[in-house]
């Protein structure tokens, strides 16, 4: 998994049996900075894009390769034990139906060849689970809550999973059934450019920087004028609608405004935005879990449990599973569903005309000679 975030490719060896999901091990993989330039620099529109596009695209693809490899050397398993490898790509373009008004012009692009995947592992690789979904009229995303729903419900407990990526998400459980999911908006995305271009630094560790500072509530009150906060039912979004650049034309002339409180004023915009949407949906939760990078940024946390109340709220470690580590178990259990013919996607978030099996599959090495 390599997500909106661009920090590192997240690897999980995951067991599948039935409808559970148990992680055996993990690793976090580098991504070269070369390489997490050449990604930004495709996530906008600029020239020579195609070109630029099919070389990365195989590049990726060399990595993820890389990285799996990698996880399985150290976990001391052949991959000749391994089923498949569930890659989610990189997202370079989000741009679904709500965003497009039409349900034919919508589309989603995740890149790192899973040709390539294939034939340097020689495992077979699943990738492509978006395209489906928005085939079928849905967003294409988020897609965790159908995994959320299999492996974080319980019966008479009405909760929300809560993924602070780059974007976030949430999913939202009566009991065992999935009633909702959708993206909330900025996750960490607008928080790692602002320290980055301020300071240097990859992200607020631990939320330190934005803890020192003081929310600007006018400046709160313009970020929360996107219109992407007034949409309802399924909806998804990206890093097209939340950059920096968006961010810069938001402050406009309020040049006065410290650094340091704009940081404090994106952890508010982060907390608030989630809590909102959250609430606003019947039964409202009495329990919220997050995952996610998010989950260990103690400043976004204390505001968030503030907003959230009264609702509980805690990680995911809570309920068993390892915050870092849900996304990429969700991708190796949507591996996992297509290949049995199984559904990946879940209509009632999406949005999709119904049920669909999602992604392709690539096998893992030459024809066998028939006999």
């Amino acid at each position: 998994m390599s997500g909106t975030s661009v920090d590192a490719i997240d690897c999980a060896l995951v067991s599948c049996q039935s409808e559970n999901a148990e992680v055996l091990t993990t690793c976090e993989y580098p991504i070269p900075q070369h390489l997490k330039h050449d990604i930004a620099a495709l996530s906008q529109p600029g020239a020579d894009e195609i070109e630029r596009m099919g070389v990365l695209d195989r590049e990726l693809g060399a990595l993820f390769a890389g990285a799996a490899l990698s996880l399985l050397k150290n976990a001391r398993v052949d991959p000749d034990e391994v089923a498949a490898i569930g890659t989610h790509g990189q997202t370079i373009r989000h741009r679904p139906a709500s965003v497009t008004d039409s349900r034919h012009r919508g589309f989603t692009l995740q890149i790192g060849d899973p040709n390539t995947i294939a034939e340097i592992t020689g495992i077979t690789t699943v990738a492509d689970f978006r395209r489906r979904d928005i085939a079928a009229g849905g967003e294409g995303a988020p897609l965790a809550p159908a995994f959320h729903a299999a492996t974080l419900s319980a019966e008479g407990v009405n909760r929300a999973i809560v993924n602070i990526g780059g974007i976030a998400n949430a999913t939202l459980l009566k009991g065992t059934e999935l009633i909702a999911g959708f993206d909330t908006g900025p996750g960490n995305t607008l928080l790692d450019h602002w320290i980055q271009e301020k300071q240097g630094e990859a992200c607020d560790r631990d939320g330190r920087w934005s803890a020192a500072g003081n929310i600007d509530e006018q400046l709160l009150a313009r970020l929360m004028t996107h219109p992407f906060f007034t949409l309802t039912g399924p909806r998804s979004t990206g890093k097209e609608a939340f950059n920096l650049a968006w961010l810069k034309k938001m402050l406009g002339q309020s040049s006065a405004i410290a650094a340091g409180d704009v940081q404090t004023t994106l952890v508010e915009l982060t907390a608030k935005s989630i809590a909102l949407a959250i609430k606003n949906h019947s039964p409202v939760p009495t329990e919220v879990f997050v995952c996610g990078g998010g989950a260990h940024n103690t400043h976004l946390m204390q505001r968030l449990a503030l907003h959230a109340k009264p609702a509980k709220l805690d990680t995911t470690a809570a309920l068993g599973m390892d915050p870092d580590w849900v996304e990429a178990a969700a991708f190796a259990w949507l591996a996992c569903q297509t290949l049995t013919n199984s559904a990946g996607n879940a209509p009632v978030v999406t949005g999709a005309a119904g049920e669909r099996i999602l992604g392709g599959i690539y096998p893992s090495g030459a024809p066998r000679r028939a006999i």
